[in-house]
């Protein structure tokens, strides 16, 4: 097992590709029924590209994805926490998660799962107003990471970002073709959502990646705040 590119994140050779796995910052934690590995007294839990964007794009070698040691994260569309909880890893005890979702089922599995990781926060919001959470974000962030299936979801994820990140933080967009137009080919969905970002005064595109083989039809976009 080797260090990746990324803060908190390795990767060991298997016999298709790479493994992933991020180093635990709470030990004995295993909430995914993910496999642990334990090496020099350290624990790490492997992660699975195909039911995480963030780590698709990893395995699909994207350069930047903004996420540090310390960093803080508002995560829009944390669902029941599988992605936010390697992101806790990645940003350790001393970086902070804002997890917000509008579904109540699956906010009451982000309450049980922050219990366990202090270093996250549950929050039952629709991520289409920012204002009705803004008391909750006491300074702007250093990465907003939104994964929704919503028809809107490029202006949304802008929203959040002018809002909310800081000057030089990032922001990663998960586009989900079918979620905006099921009638028009993928290819051309991420080529307006390109186009949408590119005009966004706010932000400038650093780098974009497609997610096949791992997420069918969706691309990360990963922005920087001007």
């Amino acid at each position: 097992m080797k260090p990746a590119r990324f803060d908190n994140i390795y990767e060991e050779k298997a016999k298709k590709g790479m493994k992933l796995f991020t180093k635990s910052a709470y030990e004995d934690f295993r909430g995914f029924e993910e496999a642990i590995i334990t090496k020099d007294d350290q624990q790490y839990r492997e992660v699975d590209p195909e039911r995480s964007k963030l780590f698709a794009a990893v395995a699909k070698g994207i350069s930047q994805i903004g996420i540090r040691e310390g960093s803080s994260v508002l995560y829009l569309g944390a669902s029941h926490g599988y992605t936010a909880s390697y992101c806790s890893d990645i940003i350790g005890k001393q970086g902070k998660i804002l997890c917000v979702d509008v579904a109540p089922r699956v906010v009451r599995d982000l309450v049980f799962l922050c219990e366990k990781r202090d270093n996250m926060a549950p929050l039952l919001a629709d991520c289409r107003q920012p204002e009705t959470y803004k008391e909750f974000i006491s300074e702007n962030v250093d990465v907003v990471f939104q994964d929704i299936a919503q028809r809107d979801q490029v202006s949304i994820f802008l929203k959040n970002c002018d809002q909310f990140l800081k000057q030089g933080g990032f922001g990663l967009l998960a586009v989900k073709a079918r979620s905006i137009d099921v009638t028009k080919k993928p290819a051309l969905v991420f080529k307006q959502a390109y186009q949408e970002l590119d005009k966004a005064r706010s932000t400038v595109i650093v780098d974009k990646r497609e997610l096949a083989p791992y997420e069918k039809d969706h691309v990360l976009f990963v922005v920087k705040k001007r």
